[in-house]
């Protein structure tokens, strides 16, 4: 898979034009800030696989990187979050592992592309 086929080009360019020489390396601070964040957002999102998860903090995590994600241009994994989201909300117990299996596997498809797009040469 290519950075491009998971990221939308159009949110990376957003991005590049408000540093457009890339001076300030700003798509890479940004990624590399929103990786690292992922790392704890990924341990209360794996929750949901849990009949006795925390709802109130999975659903916030979920509309936190739902957030995120769609800045970043993860048009999957935010829809994914969404869907989480509402899940949480509704106390829909009986979706939420399902839908946390796909969240989990669309974090895994972000963060490779974000990885390869940060190192393009690997």
């Amino acid at each position: 898979m290519t950075p491009s086929s998971v990221l939308d080009e159009q949110a990376l360019a957003r991005l590049r034009e408000l540093d457009p020489g890339g001076n300030n390396h700003l798509l890479e601070r940004v990624v590399g800030a929103f990786l690292k964040a992922l790392e704890q957002q990924e341990v209360v999102l794996r929750q949901g696989l849990s009949a006795s998860a925390d709802l109130s903090a999975v659903r916030h995590v979920a509309h936190t990187l739902k957030s995120a994600a769609a800045s970043l241009g993860a048009l999957a994994l935010s829809q994914c979050c969404a869907e989480i989201e509402t899940a949480a909300r509704a106390g829909d117990t009986q979706r939420l592992p399902a839908l946390t299996t796909g969240v989990l596997a669309e974090i895994d498809a972000a963060r490779q592309a974000m990885q390869r797009l940060l190192s393009p040469t690997q």
